[in-house]
């Protein structure tokens, strides 16, 4: 009997599993078909880039710092073991454009403005601001989550580019500044060593595939949540889990595709 409780919740749990992801692609469908509203209404746009991307660009900005000080600190020690420190500049950069930057990113991202996002709508779905407008002949799908989808998905690369940038700037301060490292070499093999197609282009994929899965997972989850506080609360846990295991989870399936033999 004990067995029998335990298959039919697990195929409970497959089955709502599935119903959901089903959702959430006709969601996404749903959504993306507010585009030509937004071509005509860039301010709805512009306003969620700002609350989206611009508001977390302190938090990627000191992050990106302290993770590219991090790495040189690391860097010279492992390379000083080989006489190779003039390569500082190649492993800081190579690790932030390849991998780190996308990645941590998009952690940092889903942890602040995607849960914002997922709370925002749940609260506007608890409220009945959503019915509200569907009672107004308005598709608050198109209306109001459109807009916020695609300033996620707009904001992450240039949010991915400062955190690489910073994280650079951190790795300079740390290994020419502190450490003494040559700055010549520091500057002159990252600029032959990374490049454009194989690194930068690849990074810039991966943050847009990052921004494309967080946002989606933000906003359903906001739009989905049970229209009390604490379905609200546990749609918002959800999401930044959810984000992180989907990131974690295509930045393998990428560096295999990218970088694989």
């Amino acid at each position: 009997m004990n067995m029998l409780t335990l298959f039919q919740s697990l195929g409970r749990a497959t089955l709502g599993a599935l119903q959901k992801l089903g959702r959430s692609q006709i969601f996404l469908l749903h959504v993306l078909t507010g585009l030509p509203l937004l071509m005509t209404r860039p301010r709805l746009l512009l306003k969620e880039v700002y609350t989206v991307g611009v508001l977390t660009i302190l938090l990627i900005s000191v992050s990106g710092l302290f993770v590219g000080m991090v790495l040189a600190l690391q860097g010279y020690n492992v390379l000083s073991d080989f006489g190779a420190e003039e390569s500082l500049g190649v492993m800081v950069a190579a690790s932030l454009v390849r991998e780190l930057g996308p990645v941590v990113t998009a952690l940092l991202f889903s942890g602040r403005a995607g849960s914002a996002l997922t709370a925002e709508i749940g609260l506007m779905k608890a409220t009945e601001q959503l019915a509200g407008m569907e009672m107004m002949a308005v598709d608050p799908l198109k209306r109001t989550i459109a807009p916020r989808f695609f300033a996620g998905v707009l904001s992450m690369p240039l949010l991915v580019g400062l955190f690489t940038a910073v994280g650079v700037i951190g790795g300079y301060f740390i290994g020419v500044g502190l450490l003494g490292v040559d700055q010549g070499p520091f500057w002159s093999q990252m600029q032959a060593k990374i490049d454009f197609e194989d690194d930068a282009l690849n990074g810039l994929i991966k943050s847009l595939v990052f921004g494309v899965i967080v946002t989606w997972i933000a906003v359903f989850e906001g739009y989905d949540a049970v229209p009390t506080a604490e379905g609200v609360s546990r749609a918002t846990t959800r999401s930044v889990v959810y984000s992180a295991f989907a990131v974690l989870g295509s930045d393998f399936l990428l560096t295999a595709l990218m970088f694989g033999d």
